[in-house]
């Protein structure tokens, strides 16, 4: 239960599904019970087993109130798959709504992308709009997540899983900085896939820098973390690679046994624009073009492509990794 406003509560269901065969398609549906309080079947399919390769799309800051902001969001998430139909899950880096506490938009946010949250799991990360003066009740409440984050922190705004060769985690920027640090070099020491992915919202090498995480990328650092998925500047930002804070690269070919570490922003998937913010040294590429954006990610082998469109359906930037 949830508290939401006068003395009202709202309650939460969530459910797991156990013992699912991998690569299978599952029907389900979800209701109360009703005759008529069931939804429309819908359908997704379990990750194959052994799986080398995955493409996922990421977006961030829909951040949106009315009904038609969300509509913006949604043509996002449209052109997206349409783009990367093969796509198996999003990495969302966070501010979903303007207001956590306004339930119409969570409403607005999970039905303009109804049809692609049905069948493809929707990750999310904490944003300043999502946890607010260290409260993320309704922010969590809306998402299932694996409990395996730092102790000490909000459950459900830190977690890690693995998807074929990719190592995610998820990080908040909103608290619990130190409690995450150590955690994080837990986690990234724990795994054995090939590839290290991290999402947060107020990254360290965005439209601006921000020094509050710095210790979390002398952690990417030592553990080579191959990319990392930023949002909050509602701006495109793509640094050179990056290693002890320094230039590792020409940001123009392939990254390369593992040499640097690229920080992303994509834009924004709502209504809000920001102006564009004064280059830094670590910026490779940095626009402001007032326009939805997503980027699809595929990793296959020893080669990441990652890709960044507008809602036009044009490729304003690509760049390779490859161990």
């Amino acid at each position: 239960m949830i508290e939401i406003g006068e003395g009202a509560k709202q309650a939460v269901h969530k459910a797991e599904a156990n013992g699912l065969e991998p690569g299978t398609t599952y029907i389900y549906r979800v209701g109360n019970g009703e005759e008529k309080g069931w939804s429309d079947a819908a359908a997704f399919k379990t990750e194959a087993a052994h799986q080398d390769a995955v493409t996922f799309i990421n977006v961030t800051d829909s951040q949106g109130v009315t009904e038609q902001d969300f509509s913006l969001w949604g043509n996002t998430l449209d052109k997206a798959f349409a783009a990367f139909p093969a796509a198996s899950f999003i990495v969302h880096n966070g501010d979903f709504t303007e207001e956590p506490e306004d339930e119409q938009a969570w409403t607005y946010l999970f039905e303009k992308a109804r049809k692609w949250v049905m069948k493809a799991p929707l990750m999310p990360v904490t944003g300043n709009h999502d946890e607010v003066d260290g409260d993320a009740e309704r922010f969590v409440s809306h998402f299932n997540v694996p409990d395996n984050g730092a102790a000490g922190t909000i459950p459900g705004t830190s977690y890690s899983f693995d998807y074929g060769p990719v190592h995610f985690v998820f990080l908040n920027s909103e608290s619990g900085i130190k409690e995450q640090t150590e955690w994080l070099r837990s986690d990234l020491q724990s795994t054995d896939k090939p590839w290290k992915i991290v999402a947060m919202h107020q990254g360290p090498y965005g439209g601006n820098t921000n020094k509050k995480v710095k210790d979390w990328t002398e952690v990417f650092d030592e553990f080579e973390v191959d990319l990392v998925l930023q949002g909050h500047n509602h701006e495109y930002s793509r640094s050179y690679p990056l290693r002890d804070g320094r230039i590792v690269g020409d940001g123009v070919a392939a990254v390369e046994n593992r040499e640097g570490t690229v920080y992303v922003v994509t834009n924004t998937a709502g209504p809000k624009f920001n102006e564009k913010k004064e280059d830094k040294f670590y910026h490779k590429v940095h626009f402001q073009n007032g326009k939805q954006m997503f980027a699809g990610i595929a990793v296959s082998g020893d080669t990441l492509i990652y890709q960044a469109y507008d809602v036009d359906g044009m490729k304003l930037d690509e760049f390779v990794l490859k161990h």
